[in-house]
């Protein structure tokens, strides 16, 4: 059967093909589809793990225990993985083991650009990158093979657009293998000094000669010679690889020859001397870093890469053209009009935006330490109320740090607040502070609980009550973790966020605090279906009467406020959250629909 498939969904029908039975995964942009689909399956264990590096563990566990198994995550989650998938990588895979790194050029929903195929390099692990849907089913049930002939953990790598793009797909069976024996052999699976020293010659002597050979002969990678001349000028050659393959193919077509790379780490070094022979000019065309091209280079053949394509930011058919061909992209329409630049802003009815309203007014003399989620909009105008954000789980102790520098300084003029959500102090910010209160530092961490992971499109987490299948979990409390980390009860205050007056209290005596202090902002995310249909008809209204144009509701920077000439309230984005009633001075704006 055929059906249209994006490649997140055709990524977790091809495990499901495979037979896998356990997976794990933390939700990242481009990512969140692959579990969210394969979640659907019977059959399965599937689950949100509270982190990336906790879903590569999980994953490994499986495999050790003879199941076929993946772990899912965008490319900075393999930062939080490395550690699980670097040592697992020396042992012995007993059921096939997939890591799925999501790549985002161009960073669209990320903080960096990194290019995570050197991870497999670095591992010494078997890499593959499909460039459409269909190679996405095929290449995951391919993976599993390889794992289990290769003894190898398979690194997965797709990019954003491969992720969300859709195309044609073949579906077929899904066939489970018996789940293996698991025979107790340390050798195996204690990577001691002494069992990794005996593992690392097998490693490079027996896998990745192994990996090399399949990698010249695989189905993965393959040749296509085309004998058609460009403007009777030399003939051109292309090596590429995901989804810059499909890019070139619509730019070349036929007048151009290409090796494919499907199977990328280890190269196949074969194939591409015979290739480079054959061609009179020859192209590396990849998104992100020249992870082919600089091993190419260094086999002595000469090629074109990054000398002309970007290092930064996504390719496009339209780039390649430019670049290749020397057409620039042409307009087929003018317009004198432009469109009103639309930066990214909190929801209207968020329940951070009263929280970041009044801490922008600490923001001269706090140093105000973010986090990764939808609350680090924060730092946006008018807000301003973010300096930094390193990586998730770094707010609390990127603080305790700056505090600890100040106390070195005898510097009392910054107040430290760490800000960090829910499903990411569970992810990584309870080790942060765990570690400020043992080192007794006096900052002040402000956890904002919307009850959901609202950055990745509302996945579920411990605090939620529900599995990846909806199904009645536990919830972990976060008001008694925080006691159980340390921190003292009088020094933990809970507020209704859309309470101005509730929040302003408490932000004042986070700020005066001279010991490990929690403040936890608890409500709802506005956007959850059940609040939504809750709130239907509660708006706030503007009486014009009474409205002086000072424009002070304005500063808390919700997009259903609207100036012209008096403040207005877009009805349809409104939902009574009631924090700029609060603000107005002049009592212009009152809550209807109680």
């Amino acid at each position: 059967m055929k059906i249209l498939m994006t490649g997140n969904e055709a990524i977790a029908r091809g495990a499901y093909e495979a037979g896998v039975t356990v997976a794990s995964a933390y939700p990242g942009t481009p990512s969140t589809e692959i579990m969210e689909n394969f979640s659907q399956y019977e059959g399965v264990h599937s689950e949100w793990a509270v982190n990336e590096k906790v879903a590569c563990e999980v994953a490994a566990g499986a495999s050790i225990r003879g199941a076929r198994t993946f772990a899912a995550m965008k490319h900075v989650g393999l930062n939080v993985a490395a550690d699980g998938f670097m040592s697992y990588a020396y042992h012995v895979t007993n059921g096939g083991f997939v890591l799925i790194t999501a790549d985002e050029p161009n960073m669209h929903s990320s903080q960096n650009e990194q290019d995570n195929r050197y991870f497999a390099l670095f591992g010494k692990t078997a890499l593959i990158e499909p460039s459409d849907s269909q190679e996405c089913l095929d290449f995951m049930k391919e993976a599993f093979e390889i794992s289990e002939k290769y003894e190898t953990p398979v690194l997965y790598r797709v990019t954003t657009r491969t992720c969300h793009s859709k195309s044609i797909v073949s579906i077929g069976e899904r066939i489970v293998p018996p789940i293996k024996n698991y025979v107790k052999d340390p050798r195996k699976n204690l990577m001691v000094p002494a069992n990794s020293r005996a593992r690392h010659p097998e490693i490079e002597d027996i896998r990745l000669a192994g990996l090399r050979e399949y990698s010249n002969n695989c189905a993965l990678n393959r040749i296509e010679y085309n004998n058609k001349a460009l403007d009777n000028a030399p003939s051109i050659g292309i090596i590429t690889s995901g989804i810059a393959y499909q890019y070139a193919k619509e730019v070349m077509g036929d007048n151009a020859s290409y090796l494919k790379i499907g199977f990328v780490n280890p190269l196949p070094d074969k194939m591409i001397r015979e290739f480079a022979s054959k061609v009179d000019k020859l192209y590396i065309i990849e998104e992100n870093d020249p992870f082919i091209e600089t091993q190419i280079k260094a086999m002595g053949i000469e090629c074109i890469g990054k000398e002309v394509f970007p290092i930064c930011g996504e390719y496009s058919p339209e780039l390649l053209r430019e670049v290749l061909l020397g057409v620039k992209p042409s307009c087929t329409y003018e317009t004198k009009l432009q469109a009103p630049a639309r930066p990214p802003v909190l929801c209207a009815g968020c329940p951070h935006r009263g929280l970041f309203f009044e801490l922008g007014k600490y923001k001269n003399k706090a140093y105000l330490s973010g986090d990764i989620g939808c609350y680090t909009l924060g730092a946006m105008n008018p807000l301003n109320a973010l300096d930094s954000t390193i990586c998730m789980g770094g707010a609390i102790t990127g603080a305790h740090g700056f505090e600890k520098a100040n106390e070195i300084a005898n510097d009392k003029s910054m107040k430290c607040f760490a800000l960090i959500g829910d499903s990411t102090f569970f992810h990584s910010g309870i080790t942060g502070l765990i570690n400020s209160t043992y080192n007794n530092s006096a900052i002040t961490t402000i956890i904002l609980d919307n009850s959901i992971t609202g950055m990745t499109g509302h996945q579920e987490n411990p605090g939620t009550g529900k599995t990846v299948n909806g199904q009645p979990a536990p919830v972990v409390d976060i008001i008694s973790l925080c006691h159980a980390c340390g921190i003292k009860k009088e020094n933990l205050l809970v507020v209704d966020p859309y309470d101005i007056k509730a929040t302003r209290e408490a932000l004042k005596k986070g700020y005066e605090a001279t010991e490990p202090f929690v403040i936890v902002t608890k409500r709802e995310c506005a956007l959850l279906k059940p609040i939504i249909k809750k709130r239907a008809n509660m708006k706030s209204i503007v009486d014009p009467e009474k409205c002086r144009s000072c424009k002070a509701c304005l500063r808390c920077g919700c997009p259903a406020l609207m100036f012209e000439g008096k403040t207005r309230i877009d009805n349809d984005a409104c939902n009574g959250c009631g924090v700029c009633v609060q603000i107005c001075p002049f009592d212009a704006i009152e809550k209807v629909g109680e």
